[in-house]
């Protein structure tokens, strides 16, 4: 859990308040700056004492009340979400976003009119006139607006929001947008697929490109520890090696042929594996 930790409320975030005072239907949180938001009983912890802090998510109900919860949604102001359509309005779409209360994306907001049962990648931001939190699902304004400071092969938490000819576009950090190139994914994304991925690329341009594996010697261990898994899974021998076909390689490894024939070359070198005629046996038992 992400807290804020001020003397100012965040709305449409997870805050710690102090309880001020009960009441028959819940209890009132000091906002730090003298005004109460309400927590429904529902929410209330049997243990919760006055003065106690407590860790709510802090959002405006219907009415423009804050109320503060003890639910978890999906996603937070300034993040991005895949979350599906659960209602159409004459306002706009409402997303579940696992709270009571669903998700305004006004159609203003909308790239195409968006349709129930389906879900969409949106960023969740704060509406300065009503204090609500809504989403936009025009991405790009929220995206790449401070420049790049990544090191090649560090790793990054990625969300997908958009499949091309080229590959996968991907949310990085919540912060920039990146690609994962087709020929170099070895599977199948999805929009709304969420994963970890590796910097392979800054360009001159600030647009970045990503990889599935690890860069280098990191690759080549993290796929060591997956093929020792796999031979200790198969009785200690696999039917695959160099003249392996690299579809059953991706399918029984997720890499690449070129990948796979690195690491089983380190393997061979080290002496944890033997490269026979049938495949590869492993010769010492692994910890």
């Amino acid at each position: 859990m992400n807290e804020t930790k001020s003397n100012k409320v965040a709305i449409g975030r997870y805050n710690t308040l102090k309880v001020k005072r009960s009441v028959d239907f819940g209890v009132f949180l000091d906002d730090g700056e003298g005004n109460d938001i309400l927590m429904p009983q529902k929410y209330v912890a049997d243990h919760v004492q006055i003065g106690d802090m407590v860790d709510v998510f802090v959002y405006a109900d219907s009415e423009d009340r804050l109320v503060a919860t003890t639910e978890t949604p999906r996603a937070q102001v300034g993040e991005f979400a895949y979350l599906p359509v659960k209602a159409i309005s004459r306002f706009g779409a409402f997303l579940d976003w696992g709270l009571t209360k669903d998700l305004l994306v006004p159609y203003s907001e909308q790239r195409d009119r968006m349709e129930m049962d389906k879900s969409y990648v949106v960023y969740l931001y704060l509406d300065k006139n009503t204090k609500r939190v809504a989403a936009s699902e025009k991405l790009n304004r929220y995206l790449d607006n401070i420049a790049p400071r990544y090191e090649v092969g560090e790793e990054v938490d990625v969300l997908v929001y958009d499949v091309t000819n080229l590959g996968y576009k991907a949310i990085i950090n919540n912060t920039h947008s990146g690609v994962i190139y087709r020929t170099e994914a070895f599977k199948v994304l999805r929009v709304g697929d969420r994963m970890k991925a590796y910097v392979k690329k800054v360009r001159e341009d600030d647009k970045i490109d990503l990889s599935l594996q690890k860069l280098g010697f990191g690759k080549v261990g993290s796929l060591r520890e997956t093929i020792i898994k796999k031979l200790q899974e198969n009785g200690g021998r696999m039917a695959v090696g160099d003249k392996t076909d690299p579809e059953t390689i991706m399918l029984a490894f997720g890499c690449s042929k070129k990948a796979f024939k690195m690491a089983i070359g380190a393997m061979y070198k080290e002496g944890s594996i033997s490269i026979e005629a049938d495949g590869i046996r492993l010769l010492r038992k692994e910890e």
